[in-house]
């Protein structure tokens, strides 16, 4: 992936758009310790986009099962159901000129309701749920939309500094249809005051860049008697396209 504009500029129509470097955090923010040893040491070099960065990998909807987007059940014994808040969360993947991304793969994995992962090095005294695995996937139909079903992940200590808590927040691992396109994040839920307290939103410099991160609660879409709705879209990086005389937003 291209680390910088100078590169991308040279590029013909259909490479990727460059990264902007205001927009993410610095590698380096003391406050987040993790930074510390994972921040380069020296400056970044940028570079053109590479033939298999603009092509691949291709996702088929075979990869997926028919319980791979739904938390509540996918590790549960017959007949049971994790434990917790129970949340449905949908939106669409983007890329930077609004349209949409299909046959996506969105992974997302989360802590239980407690706030526990399953993890084997896991240190929180929360208990695990027997019947949350807290990981699944699907793929993006043709508009880019996507939807899960989980339970709302609680919020969890963390070693950081004396007394810093992670927000409630699902962790997403999207593939567009390149490896330019690759993206982790992380969704939060709006309303909780975690959020402006946690370290890693901190490195964040933007407000706005912040509030792309936060699912806006969505009673039209709720589901009575059974779970609330988020709605949280992602946007990707977006391809360079010639632009048509009758097709203003490119081919």
């Amino acid at each position: 992936m291209s680390s910088g504009s100078n590169g991308n500029a040279r590029k013909p129509a259909g490479g990727y758009f460059p990264r902007d470097r205001q927009w993410h955090p610095p590698a380096l923010t003391p406050f987040y310790k993790t930074s510390v040893a994972r921040s380069p040491a020296r400056a970044p070099i940028s570079l053109n986009n590479t033939l298999s960065e603009m092509t691949g990998p291709v996702f088929g909807h075979d990869l997926i099962g028919e319980a791979d987007n739904d938390l509540i059940h996918n590790f549960a014994r017959p007949g049971e159901s994790a434990i917790g808040e129970r949340i449905v969360v949908y939106g669409r993947v983007l890329d930077e000129t609004g349209r949409g991304v299909p046959d996506c793969l969105v992974e997302f994995w989360q802590a239980n309701a407690g706030g526990r992962y399953r993890h084997a090095r896991e240190s929180y005294l929360a208990p695990l749920d027997p019947n949350f695995g807290g990981c699944g996937r699907t793929i993006t139909d043709e508009t880019g939309f996507y939807t899960l079903r989980t339970i709302k992940p609680g919020p969890y200590p963390w070693p950081n500094g004396p007394n810093d808590w992670r927000p409630s927040h699902i962790h997403f691992s999207v593939f567009g249809h390149a490896f330019a396109q690759r993206l982790i994040t992380q969704m939060y839920f709006e309303g909780d005051p975690l959020i402006p307290l946690c370290p890693i939103v901190r490195t964040i410099p933007d407000p706005s860049a912040i509030d792309t991160l936060i699912a806006r609660l969505d009673m039209a879409n709720t589901i009575p008697m059974d779970a609330c709705a988020y709605k949280f879209d992602i946007v990707l990086r977006g391809r360079r396209s010639t632009v048509f005389e009758n097709r203003m937003e490119g081919n």
